[in-house]
């Protein structure tokens, strides 16, 4: 070979290897490219992602968001937002206010216990029932606006007590009664109250109740959900001194066991309502 194709050689050689190398870099720079493109992507999508949570923690639950909603109020009710609930014969002369928490495991004793007698009294005429129901179990207050943050059972119950109570009045008692019964009143500690088709079941104990569409679709969609707020307000408002439940008060006056408790008790019922009435 002469040396001028040698040389020739050499040049073809060297300018193989650069456009290979150039090839190479191009190919290099593409692959960063895509990398860091990818590495966007995703930080974008993390942030997206991020960003979304935040907006969804900070919407307002479903409790939160009717504070400021239209109550509905049930038939068979009285008052500011159909807050009033009073139960009872016309001639009766004197109304015993009963205060009570769904989720409250002292007032399903107290039911399981009193309930009957204390029906029975409303049937003859003895005196009028006031039922004012809080849900403080579920960490609610309603004054500093703090809603839900140990739950929601007892606020799901008392929507569909007002659902019972749109029935009739003896649909309500009987709801109320079978809602804090030793069949189907759970734990405290277990929110099951919170599950309308929990809610439901416990209806077909109650002849009104049972297969009744209207009582049905207004527990699924929350007719009375504003109601129960309202009514929680209203027992965190009361002028009658009372924080816990349960709590009676006639004339104006919590009753009590000489002990200072709440009569649990037929006796301790039948000794501080007699009082009361002859007061």
């Amino acid at each position: 070979m002469s040396k001028r194709n040698s040389q020739a050689a050499k040049t073809a050689a060297r300018e193989r290897l650069r456009v290979e190398r150039e090839r190479e870099a191009r190919k290099a720079k593409v692959k960063r490219q895509l990398v860091v493109a990818g590495t966007i992507v995703g930080v974008l999508a993390i942030a997206g992602g991020i960003g979304y949570a935040v907006v969804q923690a900070n919407k307002p639950g479903h409790w939160e968001a009717l504070k400021d909603d239209k109550v509905v109020a049930p038939a068979n009710t009285t008052g500011t937002n159909g807050t009033t609930v009073v139960i009872g014969e016309d001639s009766a002369k004197k109304t015993l206010k009963l205060y009570e928490d769904p989720r409250c495991p002292v007032c399903a004793s107290f039911e399981q216990t009193v309930g009957e007698t204390l029906e029975k009294d409303v049937k003859d005429g003895k005196y009028k029932i006031q039922f004012v129901g809080g849900t403080f179990l579920d960490g609610d207050s309603m004054e500093d606006g703090k809603i839900g943050s140990n739950g929601e059972g007892s606020k799901s119950a008392m929507s569909a007590m007002g659902a019972a109570l749109n029935v009739s009045p003896e649909a309500f008692l009987d709801y109320k009664s079978a809602l804090y019964s030793a069949k189907w009143h759970p734990q405290e500690s277990n929110d099951k109250f919170k599950d309308d088709d929990y809610l439901i079941e416990i209806a077909t104990s109650v002849p009104e109740l049972k297969g009744n569409k209207t009582f049905e679709n207004a527990v699924k969609n929350g007719t009375y959900d504003a109601w129960a707020l309202a009514m929680s307000k209203t027992f965190d408002t009361n002028k009658d001194d009372v924080s816990g439940t349960p709590s009676l008060v006639m004339n104006g006056k919590v009753l009590t066991t000489p002990s200072g408790n709440p009569p649990m008790s037929v006796a301790d019922f039948r000794t501080a309502v007699d009082a009361a009435l002859k007061a």
